[in-house]
């Protein structure tokens, strides 16, 4: 027997994790996210899918990001009408971010539509044409009512597959972000079983809010991120130090701090910190303002699934705190409130989306900002190549937002402790257990130096063949 894979997204990038496994005749999809980079490189790669709808029996979502769940409405528009299979918190995720992301991209083509300008200079014609969104907020909706809620670490058989043919999963908890997951693909044909492990994006420990990485399970293959392959992160502990160091420089010269943070699980977590800094008295109660309608709709989702939640989070409730809703802090929703900002003199944060500076409200707060040397942008998380928050965090001198050029002269920092993904060290750790009954490692989910890296160091220590797919490669297992 043996797994067809044809890897589609996240290959020798970070973003639109895609991977097509076929086996016994039953075809599915591992991850359907949207690719983030150029706008017309972006469109071209995301309105592609790894094969026919008519083709594919199931989808199996290991975490509702957008780089990994992205892209079903299109799935649902193109025709797909089969199940997608993950778990009870991604679902309500999903149900919130699906919608977001239609919402992104309906509003987006409205705006190049209506500017020639900006349309040329994304390499669509000026010709007075509509531009049609990928997707619609309909087309979102059809994929949430697709979506099958399986609880971790219980056997799901896949659509069209039978207990002797085809493919049954189960999920671990992968500590990445709330119902994140890593997924045990087990496939069967003529009578033999093979497994293949898929991290998913794999988490650190100790990071507020959500719970450590499980224990990876036993498999003969393994598709795994390398996202930070070559890097060390610094321990999670004096990120608060940090934080309050950055804040209260900025406060003294007057400015106000910019933070473009992941409306899933990043916000949730800065704001937990800060938070924790006010009440210990080591930053001034300053006014602060999560800029991001989906970000309230996901603390929702976060208050709601309780069971995922740490000790660090519970010690909140045990003193009859709530971690995302404490009155010091205003949740922004209306576009109204959100202009109002910018007329702000006095220094303030604003935690708005999207994560790497592509969408939403952070991009008209970063317009605002990035000229005036007294303000800081606090960068909370990976930015993509060909992103507007790569060339924010490589301090280009000039940064292009909606098409125009701008000056960078604001202050630009990190605070990369907080970062979601595991670092070299945690991934080698992390895959381990899994060694003794590994075949072969696929590399996915990271830019090719940092999966050089790492590819080098599972070869030195544990003497395993690995290989780095490019989109469109296919392997037989």
């Amino acid at each position: 027997m043996g797994i067809r894979l044809h890897f589609w997204g996240a290959a020798q990038t970070v973003t639109g994790s895609s991977h097509h496994l076929e086996c016994a005749g039953q075809n599915v999809l591992l991850d359907c996210g949207l690719f983030q980079g150029h706008r017309q490189q972006a469109r071209d790669i995301n309105s592609h899918l790894a094969l026919p709808v008519e083709q594919l029996n199931a989808v199996v979502l290991s975490h509702a990001h957008i780089d990994h769940s992205g892209d079903l409405p299109l799935l649902a528009k193109q025709g797909y009408g089969g199940p997608i299979y993950t778990t009870p918190s991604t679902v309500d995720l999903c149900d919130k971010m699906l919608k977001d992301s239609a919402h992104i991209q309906e509003s987006d083509a409205e705006f190049v539509s209506r500017r020639g300008r900006y349309r040329r200079s994304i390499g669509v014609p000026a010709d007075g044409a509509a531009v049609e969104p990928l997707y619609t907020q309909e087309d979102a909706a059809k994929a949430v009512d697709q979506m099958r809620a399986v609880k971790i670490h219980e056997p799901q058989l896949l659509a069209g597959s039978t207990k002797d043919a085809g493919f049954t999963m189960r999920s671990f908890d992968a500590g990445h972000m709330l119902g994140s997951t890593c997924v045990l693909m087990e496939a069967r044909e003529k009578g033999q079983m093979m497994r293949l492990l898929f991290s998913g994006d794999v988490g650190r420990k100790g990071l507020p809010i959500i719970r450590d990485p499980e224990t990876a399970p036993k498999a003969d293959y393994l598709i795994m991120e390398s996202t930070y392959g070559n890097r060390l992160h610094q321990p999670v502990g004096p990120v608060k130090k940090k934080l309050a160091h950055l804040v209260n420089r900025t406060i003294a010269r007057g400015g106000h701090i910019v933070m473009p943070a992941f409306a899933v699980g990043r916000t949730q977590q800065v704001v937990m910190l800060l938070h924790e800094l006010i009440d210990a008295k080591e930053i001034p109660d300053i006014p602060m303002f999560v800029d991001s309608p989906l970000a309230v709709n996901v603390t929702d989702v976060f208050r709601k699934h309780e069971e995922e939640w740490d000790q660090e989070v519970r010690a909140f409730v045990d003193l009859k705190e709530d971690p995302f809703g404490w009155g010091r802090l205003r949740y922004i929703r209306s576009v109204e409130e959100s202009k109002a900002l910018n007329g702000l003199h006095m220094p303030f944060i604003v935690i708005a989306a999207s994560g790497m500076c592509e969408a939403g409200r952070v991009v008209h707060h970063l317009k605002n900002s990035v000229e005036d040397p007294k303000n800081l942008i606090l960068i909370t998380g990976f930015q993509a190549e060909n992103t507007l928050g790569r060339a924010i965090v490589r301090r280009q001198p000039e940064v292009k937002i909606f098409g125009e050029p701008m000056r960078l002269r604001a202050e630009v920092d990190s605070i990369g402790e907080l970062s979601g993904h595991a670092d070299q060290r945690e991934l080698l750790e992390w895959m381990e257990p899994v060694v003794p009954t590994l075949k072969k490692v696929f590399l996915v989910h990271g830019e090719p130096e940092a999966q050089q890296a790492l590819k080098g160091e599972i070869e030195r220590i544990y003497k395993l063949e690995v290989v780095c797919p490019k989109r469109g490669d296919r392997y037989e297992v």
